[in-house]
């Protein structure tokens, strides 16, 4: 029990920083995609800047004069610049997602590993407590046949001491 409560706590431990740096990662994201959001939206007010200037006519018989047309121009060169600024901020999140499925993925493999080589370590220890139980099981019956045996010649000696101590005492009292 105590052992499977320690592999908790250490994978918890391990993962604290990943997720920590997800929830920056996301974050970042987010941010980056508020960016574009609020770029999109200047991109929508100025073009219908542009709409409502192409409309107006302020010369003589309603046509447009040199100043309405580069009013206008001015409104359209802001929205290509706008434009320009669109594309850059998507290349940036577009790049920042291509590193976040890199990393994805590269943690994908790096956790495929670790698991593996854990089943591994699992394996060979099992391995090798089979193997000490297998050794201690024939130590054990070592030890029980040599016990055996000195207990056999301890009853050998011990019946053949009594059997001298008899002997002796037997001839001290034939003379």
């Amino acid at each position: 029990m105590f052992k499977k409560l320690s592999v908790l706590l250490l994978v918890l431990i391990m993962t604290q920083p990943a997720l920590a740096q997800r929830d920056a990662d996301s974050l970042a994201y987010e941010l980056q995609r508020k960016k574009i959001n609020s770029l999109l939206n200047q991109r929508r007010a100025k073009f219908g800047q542009y709409d409502v200037s192409l409309t107006k006519h302020t010369g003589i018989f309603g046509l447009q004069t040199k100043k309405d047309i580069r009013r206008s121009n001015d409104i359209l060169m802001d929205i290509v610049q706008t434009d320009n600024n669109i594309f850059k901020e998507l290349k940036i999140l577009l790049d920042y997602r291509t590193s976040l499925q890199e990393r994805a993925q590269a943690q994908t493999v790096e956790r495929e590993n670790d698991r593996m080589s854990f089943i591994n370590t699992i394996n060979r220890l099992r391995r090798q407590q089979e193997e000490l139980q297998t050794k201690l099981k024939e130590q054990e019956k070592a030890s029980a046949h040599t016990e055996r045996n000195y207990t056999i010649a301890i009853a050998v000696i011990l019946v053949l001491s009594v059997t001298f101590i008899l002997l002796a005492i037997k001839r001290k009292a034939k003379p």
